[in-house]
């Protein structure tokens, strides 16, 4: 509901996230560069991939848009920040741009609650990068790692792929736990007309922006804005009309 901000948002996000995956190396090494030109490069990248997305199949490409895949990208390349070439988190964010988008896009046929898009970006991105660091990982990039499929370890690919499995039970396990709990302590949803409101003006009783019409008894001012040219009396613009009449006749 506020580009500026969201953008200001998400150049936050970008900066800091320079020392979520560099800063992980913890010297100023040769590693801690690779992972911090493979964020950059990332980030980039799934901007490209998300607007590319969406310029073909709306036919505008968006602020928003170009943000979210800002994010995706960041999310997906942060497992293999360490481990893969350059050029691989060009690939890596393009894809994830684009499948991100897809994700986010067809949620409203899922219909489940997500208004930050936190699955489509940031579940669906993770997802991609764990799988992929099993495909593009190197040991020229980081000796300590693994080769991964592209360069003959498919073993890897399945590592990968088994820690994803059991990362999406052991959090649905924790998460349904927490949900039970939230819901027999304050309830998971809240009723119809304070969604509608917002839980801004329900629950706290003040809004961030207060955009709607003004409270009953207030008195409202507009001001007039004059035309350059000032109307003339009735009776004077009927006479300047018949007088214009009689000279085209």
């Amino acid at each position: 509901h506020n580009l500026p901000m969201a953008g200001i948002g998400a150049g936050v996000l970008w900066l800091g996230w320079f020392g979520f995956n560099a800063g992980s190396a913890l010297a100023a090494s040769g590693l801690a560069a690779i992972a911090f030109v493979n964020t950059n490069t990332g980030a980039a990248a799934g901007m490209l991939g998300w607007v590319i997305a969406e310029w073909l199949k709306t036919g505008k490409p968006t602020f928003l848009g170009a943000i979210s895949g800002l994010v995706a990208g960041l999310v997906v390349i942060t497992p293999a920040c360490g481990f893969v070439e350059p050029w691989a988190a060009v690939v890596m964010g393009i894809v994830a741009g684009a499948v991100c988008y897809a994700a986010v896009s067809i949620k409203p046929r899922l219909g489940y609650d997500d208004s930050l898009d936190a699955f489509g970006v940031h579940g669906v991105g993770g997802t991609l990068g764990a799988l992929l660091t099993g495909v593009f990982a190197t040991t020229r990039v980081n000796p300590a790692g693994a080769d991964g499929l592209l360069y003959g370890n498919p073993a890897q690919f399945l590592v990968q792929a088994i820690s994803v499995i059991l990362t999406y039970l052991f959090v649905s396990a924790m998460c349904l736990v927490l949900l039970l709990i939230t819901k027999a302590a304050v309830g998971l949803r809240i009723d119809k007309a304070s969604e509608v409101e917002g839980m801004d003006s329900t629950e706290h009783g003040e809004e961030a922006y207060n955009l709607g019409a003004a409270p009953v008894g207030t008195s409202v001012h507009v001001p007039h804005v004059r035309e350059e040219a000032s109307e003339a009396p009735p009776e004077e613009a009927s006479r300047e009309l018949d007088a214009g009449a009689a000279a085209t006749g």
